[in-house]
């Protein structure tokens, strides 16, 4: 039988609920934190997303120091930076900065999209040049800036130097796991919403794995939705708020978190239905019983080393206990 005996980890990309405000929405996200934290879960990880007003995880690092300032030991981080909007030198500084207040608690994860439309990109950017293709330059840069003082060049990230923050490539196509593997570094993939190249990304990065300083052999972590509930018919109720949150996606609206609803096919069309059941295909979704069986199935097949999971569910109190079922399911004997 496949291991499910697995760490498991959150990311929050800290919604808006409707009726609420983005303050609301800051103190959801150290709540859950704070609740996942005394589960036992691995990694709690903000994502990066601007001009997005139904989210508030655009300045990501504040997130980060914030949630690190009201828990205890659970690890938190980037899911993650979207280096291309930034200053390697200054994303050191400013991990090195939470690495020195929060010893061995830091996370940063790094993506190579914006996290935007094209016209945000743009007025974000450092430089006109495209920095997409810099990405590997940037993360070796990273990686020195928290290397030992030998290793450094002329300019340094103080602090960040000899804080070795844990660097960890972010992927939802194939370039990234080619890098993940070449560096040496742990991989995550983004399966919750771009499932499509998960096996070939993972095949690639165990393939090509090239032992390193920072990791001996192959770390692949994957993110998944989970919707997990009492039943299964209470979990497909609560996973609407998903669907409804993919359909923004497809539609480019700007709907806050809605709650959930009795039917799907009252709000959305045939063609955004296949969209939508698409970027989801990678659920956990129902029962304990049938969560932990859709787990042992994705495990037979893709054998991951930790799951991440994201859960768009409108109640905080359903969306604890479904972490709190996936927890249970991850720890049995």
């Amino acid at each position: 039988m496949a291991n499910i005996n697995i760490p498991v980890s959150v990311l929050n990309l800290a919604p808006i609920r409707e009726g609420e405000q983005p303050k609301d929405a800051i103190d959801a996200m150290v709540v859950l934190a704070q609740a996942t934290e005394k589960m036992g879960y691995q990694r709690y990880w903000i994502a990066e997303h601007h001009n997005t007003p139904t989210l508030v995880s655009s300045a990501t690092s504040i997130l980060i120091k914030h949630t690190l300032e009201n828990t205890s030991h659970i690890r938190v981080g980037s899911g993650g930076v979207m280096l291309p909007n930034h200053s390697p030198l200054m994303v050191a500084e400013q991990f090195g900065t939470m690495a020195t207040i929060y010893p061995n608690r830091v996370d940063l994860g790094l993506g190579r999209a914006p996290g935007t439309d094209m016209m945000t990109a743009g007025a974000l950017r450092r430089s006109q040049n495209d920095s997409v293709y810099t990405f590997p330059e940037d993360v070796n840069a990273l990686l020195t800036y928290f290397g030992p003082e030998e290793e450094q060049g002329d300019v340094k990230a103080y602090p960040g130097v000899g804080t070795r923050v844990p660097i960890y490539i972010l992927g939802s196509s194939t370039d990234s796991a080619y890098l993940a593997a070449n560096l040496g570094l742990p991989y995550v993939f983004a399966s919750h919403f771009a499932p499509r190249y998960m096996e070939e990304a993972l095949s690639i990065y165990r393939k090509r794995f090239k032992p390193s300083t920072y990791l001996d052999h192959p770390y692949m972590m994957v993110c998944l939705n989970v919707v997990a509930a009492e039943s299964d018919d209470e979990a497909v109720f609560l996973s609407t708020t998903m669907h409804q949150f993919k359909l923004n996606v497809i539609r480019r609206s700007q709907m806050f978190l809605q709650p959930p609803v009795e039917r799907m096919d009252d709000i959305w069309s045939p063609m955004e239905r296949e969209m939508a059941l698409s970027m989801s295909s990678m659920t956990l979704l129902g029962s304990k019983e049938t969560v932990r069986e859709q787990l042992t199935s994705f495990q037979t097949n893709y054998h991951v080393d930790e799951i991440m999971a994201v859960s768009y569910i409108f109640d905080p109190e359903k969306q604890k206990r479904s972490y709190e079922i996936l927890k249970e399911i991850t720890t049995e004997k």
